[in-house]
């Protein structure tokens, strides 16, 4: 699936109901509060604060696939076409950042 057909799911999706996208502050909020639950996660998988033993187990890629979500939430309701956007960002990348780090070797 490329990321248009994803935007377009969720635009489906989120037309169903007559609420349809939130405004863009509350959109923010809860980008803020799944990159809170991911960072949950990945300090329980990585950093000093383990899970408590009556802890259910995380899923880091549940909690990327919900921070998508909302991205591609974000995207439509702005008609941000996402997979053109990321283009131009990953051409100032190669342009901006070309010599930024030593390359690996062949």
């Amino acid at each position: 699936m490329d990321v248009r057909e994803m935007q377009q799911e969720v635009d489906e999706w989120i037309g169903q109901f007559e609420e349809g996208y939130w405004t863009p502050l509350s959109m923010l909020a809860r980008l803020i509060e799944e990159v809170g639950e991911l960072a949950r996660e990945i300090n329980h998988q990585f950093g000093q604060k383990p899970k408590k033993p009556d802890e259910p187990a995380g899923d880091m890629a549940l909690e990327l696939a919900d921070i998508l979500f909302i991205l591609l939430c974000y995207a439509n309701s702005q008609q941000i076409d996402l997979e053109t956007a990321f283009k131009q960002v990953m051409e100032k990348y190669r342009s901006r950042d070309s010599n930024r780090w030593t390359r690996k070797e062949e």
